[in-house]
Parts: structure tokens; C-alpha cells; sequence
């Protein structure tokens, strides 16, 4: 089987483990291709240091630029600086965004 696949990228804080891998295998099961995170950064404070912090940061931006959209995972209504530049980013590029929690 060939499918058309919408390319989605999940946002949001990696202090937010759970949910990640929650809805990631819910967009997967729903026929996507989901883009998320490798390292929750949250859970390793410290060991990053500033350029490698950067890179990743950048290298999500190039995980936007081919997607069809993004999902923000923002738990409780939480949305961090990081994933404030990843929706204007998206917004900018003309990403649809979705949100865990409206």
C-alpha cells in the first residue's frame, strides 16, 4: 500500500515525556508521520551545552519545514519560549498548528 501521508511535527516542552510519546502513537495510528523530539532536554539539564542546544533547536525548525502542520503539545495551557518561536515559525511558513489543549 501507497499513501498519501500528512507529515506532522509535535511541539511543546520536553518536560512533557509522557504526552509526547502518547500522541505521537496516536497520530501515527490516525495514518501520519510524526516528527517529534529524540532527547527530552528537560531530563537532562545540564548535559547540553549551548551550541549543541542551538543546533537541535534549529534542526526542529528544519523538522517544520517539511511538515504539513504541527501539533503543540502544551499540557495545562503551557507554552515555553522555545515552543513560542517553534508556532511563530510555523504561523510564518504557513504550518496549520494544533493544540493538545485549547
Amino acid at each position: 500500500m501507497i499513501g498519501k501521508y500528512k507529515v506532522i511535527t509535535l511541539c511543546g516542552s520536553t518536560k512533557f515525556n509522557e504526552e509526547f510519546l502518547k500522541e505521537q502513537e496516536r497520530l501515527t495510528l490516525e495514518g501520519n508521520i510524526v516528527l517529534s523530539v529524540v532527547m527530552f532536554t528537560h531530563q537532562k539539564e545540564g548535559v547540553f551545552s549551548e551550541v549543541t542546544k542551538k543546533m537541535l533547536d534549529d534542526m526542529h525548525k528544519r523538522k517544520i519545514d517539511i511538515s504539513d502542520e504541527i501539533f503543540v503539545i502544551n499540557k495545562g495551557g503551557y507554552i515555553g519560549s522555545s515552543t513560542k518561536s517553534e508556532i511563530e515559525y510555523a504561523t510564518k511558513n504557513g504550518k496549520k498548528v494544533n493544540y493538545l489543549e485549547n
